[in-house]
């Protein structure tokens, strides 16, 4: 006999991450953002390092790509995620949605599909809204090791603690 799940448990606790539907898979997105600030990668350590620079195709002010569709014809370095990247990329924050069901962690209370407000990722302080500092394009590329900031690769404070 093989026991399947309730029917009223959400995808991401039943489907891995290869099985997914492509709706499935975009919905896994929180629309934070961190994962679209520059990374910087030190030549001798390998240790990767966040900014609070945005890409060029980062709006800050909807947390959005402004070309999806073409974002990776538009920027080379911009990495299309797939299961396998997940489970390798070493940037990916600790709050992604993606990196989480990866790990078989369920998602937290502040994300979209859990919470059904796409807002209480700013809630929690999750999401890069009004914390990104320019665009790529508007910041000399000598300067943007400058702008090298600890908060997209850690749990902020309000987003461990469990909403009332």
């Amino acid at each position: 006999m093989t026991l399947k799940p309730p029917k009223d448990e959400p995808f991401w606790r039943t489907t891995p991450l290869e099985a997914m539907s492509a709706e499935q898979w975009e919905s896994l997105c929180d629309g934070c953002g961190r994962c679209c600030l520059v990374k910087l990668e030190d030549d001798d350590t390998g240790r990767i390092f966040a900014t609070d620079v945005g890409c060029r195709l980062f709006d800050a002010g909807t947390c959005r790509c402004r070309d999806y569709k073409n974002r990776s014809l538009k920027v080379p370095d911009c990495v299309t995620l797939t299961p396998h990247e997940v489970r390798t990329l070493p940037w990916l924050p600790p709050t992604c949605a993606y990196r989480l069901v990866a790990e078989g962690k369920d998602l937290p209370w502040w994300h979209p599909l859990v919470s059904g407000d796409p807002q209480t990722v700013v809630e929690a302080g999750v999401s890069v809204r009004g914390r990104v500092y320019a665009s790529e394009d508007e910041v000399p590329e000598d300067d943007v090791a400058e702008r090298i900031v600890n908060w997209p690769l850690r749990w902020p404070r309000a987003a461990r603690m469990k909403k009332a």
